[in-house]
C-alpha cells in the first residue's frame, strides 16, 4: 500500500471542498454546495463499501477484489495482496498434506486418524485391506462400530494404550493384526495397524514345539525317576561308590520334572486368554495356606513371614492359577531372602482396584535386570539361581496368570534393601462376600 495514502486522502477532501466553494460562489449557496459535495463523497464511499461487502460475501477463493482508485484502490490492492499470500500458504500446506497422504498410502501398515470421540476422520488404503474400511461411507462413523471385536472395544475404551493389542482381522480371521493407539492434539487418536500374521504363526509354532517336547519328555523322565527311586530305596545293596551319583541323578531328575511341569503350565496358560473356571476366589484363606507352605519352606532359616489381608475381598478367576502365581512370588521371597529376614504379604483394594504385594528385605535386584525378570529362563545371577533350585519360569508364570486375570505386575527393588512385587487387578475383577 502507498505509504502517502493519508496525504492523498487529505488532498482529495480539500479538492472536494474547493470545488464545493467554487460552486457556491457561482450559485451564491455556499452551505448547500458543501452539503451536496459531502453527500456525493459519502455516497461514493458507501458505493465502495457495498462493492467490498458484495465481494466478501460472494467471491470465489481465487477471485480478485474489485478495481478501485483513491483510498479504496489502496484497500482493494491490500486485500488482493493478502489473498495472494493466503493462496500461496494454502497451496504449500496442501502440497505437504498431499505428500503425507501419498507417503502413508504407500505404507503396508494401516494409518487411521480418529477424532476425540473415536470417529473416523481419515485413513490410508492399507486400512481398507486390513480392516475393511470403505471410503467415503465409513467416514464419521465410530471405529468401534466397524471393528467389532470385544477385545478392541475394551482396549479402546480403557484408555491404557501403552501396550499394543493383537486381534484377528475383521476381513479375514486368518490374518492377525497388531493395533497401536496414540493420543495427540485435543484428545484425537492416531491408530496404526500392522499385519503380524507371520510373527503370530512363528510364536504359535514355538508354543506348540515347547508343549509337545515337554509332553513327550514326561514319559521317559518318569521312567528314569522311577528307577532311580527304586535304586535309592535299596541303596544298602548298591555299591557305596554309586550312592552319591544316584542321589545327584535323582535330584536333577526332580529338577527336570519341575521344569517340565512349569513349561506345560505355561503352555496351558498361553492356550487360552481367560480362565474357564472364572469364579469368585477367597484370597485371604488362599494366602494363609501359601504362608503356611512358605513357613515350612523356610525351615531353619527362621524367616518372619507376616500376612495382612482383607478377608472380605475376593477375586474373580481360577483359584489354581492364582495359587500358582501368588505362591511363586512368596516362595521366591523365601528362597532369596537371607536367614532371619522379613517377608510381608499384603492384600487390599482401593479406587484403582485390588492389589497383592510381597515385600522382603533381601539383597534386592539391580535396576538393569527389572525389565527382563518376567522373561523365561532369565537369570539375575545364574550361580545363585542354580543354588536355589529354581526353573527360571516362576515370574513368567506369574505374568501370564495376571494377564489372564486382567492384571499386571510391578517390581520395585533397591540393592541391599529388598524388593517388592505387586500384582494389580482391575476393579471389574473384584468380588466381595
Amino acid at each position: 500500500m502507498n505509504p502517502d495514502w493519508r496525504g492523498a486522502v487529505v488532498r482529495r477532501l480539500l479538492l472536494m471542498v474547493v470545488a464545493s466553494l467554487l460552486l457556491g460562489l457561482l450559485t451564491d449557496q455556499y452551505a448547500w454546495s458543501l452539503v451536496v459535495g459531502l453527500a456525493l463523497y459519502l455516497g461514493w464511499t458507501l458505493v465502495q463499501l457495498l462493492r467490498l461487502h458484495t465481494w466478501l460475501k460472494d467471491h470465489q477463493p481465487e477471485e480478485p477484489p474489485p478495481d478501485g482508485y483513491g483510498i479504496w484502490g489502496e484497500v482493494f490492492d491490500g486485500l488482493y495482496k493478502l489473498q495472494r499470500d493466503d493462496l500461496r500458504a494454502r497451496r504449500r500446506l496442501q502440497a505437504i498434506i498431499d505428500r503425507v497422504q501419498e507417503s502413508t498410502a504407500a505404507l503396508k501398515d494401516a494409518v487411521i486418524m480418529l477424532d476425540s470421540d473415536g470417529n473416523l476422520e481419515w485413513w490410508n488404503s492399507a486400512a481398507n485391506r486390513l480392516l475393511g474400511l470403505k471410503d467415503p461411507q465409513d467416514s464419521g462413523h465410530p471405529i468401534t462400530n466397524l471393528v467389532r471385536h470385544p477385545a478392541f472395544k475394551d482396549y479402546f475404551e480403557s484408555g491404557r494404550h501403552q501396550e499394543p493389542l493383537e486381534l484377528p482381522s475383521p476381513v479375514n480371521d486368518r490374518i492377525h493384526l497388531q493395533v497401536h493407539l496414540t493420543r495427540y492434539g485435543n484428545s484425537e487418536h492416531l491408530m496404526v495397524v500392522r499385519d503380524v500374521t507371520r510373527l503370530h504363526l512363528l510364536e504359535q509354532m514355538r508354543k506348540d514345539f515347547v508343549a509337545n517336547v515337554s509332553h513327550e519328555l514326561r514319559t521317559p523322565l518318569t521312567v528314569i525317576a522311577g528307577y532311580l527311586e527304586t535304586l535309592l530305596e535299596n541303596v544298602d545293596q548298591v555299591n557305596p561308590r554309586w550312592q552319591r551319583p544316584l542321589l545327584q541323578m535323582n535330584q536333577q531328575a526332580g529338577r527336570m520334572q519341575h521344569l517340565l511341569n512349569d513349561l506345560l503350565l505355561l503352555a496351558k496358560l498361553e492356550a487360552t486368554t481367560y480362565p474357564s473356571n472364572n469364579q469368585p476366589v477367597a484370597v485371604e484363606p488362599l494366602l494363609q495356606s501359601i504362608r503356611s507352605d512358605a513357613q515350612a519352606l523356610s525351615a531353619d532359616k527362621n524367616h518372619r513371614i507376616t500376612l495382612e489381608a482383607d478377608a472380605e475381598l475376593q477375586l474373580k478367576g481360577s483359584e489354581n492359577e492364582l495359587r500358582s502365581a501368588f505362591s511363586n512370588l512368596v516362595f521366591n521371597a523365601v528362597k532369596y531372602t537371607p536367614a532371619g529376614g522379613e517377608i510381608h504379604i499384603h492384600w487390599w483394594c482401593n479406587e484403582q482396584g485390588a492389589h497383592l504385594s510381597v515385600q522382603d528385605n533381601g539383597p534386592g535386584i539391580e535396576a538393569k535386570h527389572l525389565p527382563r525378570l518376567t522373561e523365561r529362563f532369565y537369570r539375575v545371577d545364574s550361580s545363585r539361581a542354580s543354588s536355589t533350585g529354581g526353573t527360571g519360569l516362576g515370574l513368567a508364570i506369574v505374568k501370564h496368570v495376571l494377564l489372564r486375570h486382567q492384571g499386571r505386575l510391578d517390581i520395585n527393588s533397591t540393592p541391599g534393601k529388598g524388593s517388592t512385587f505387586t500384582c494389580h487387578f482391575q476393579s471389574s475383577q473384584i468380588a466381595r462376600l
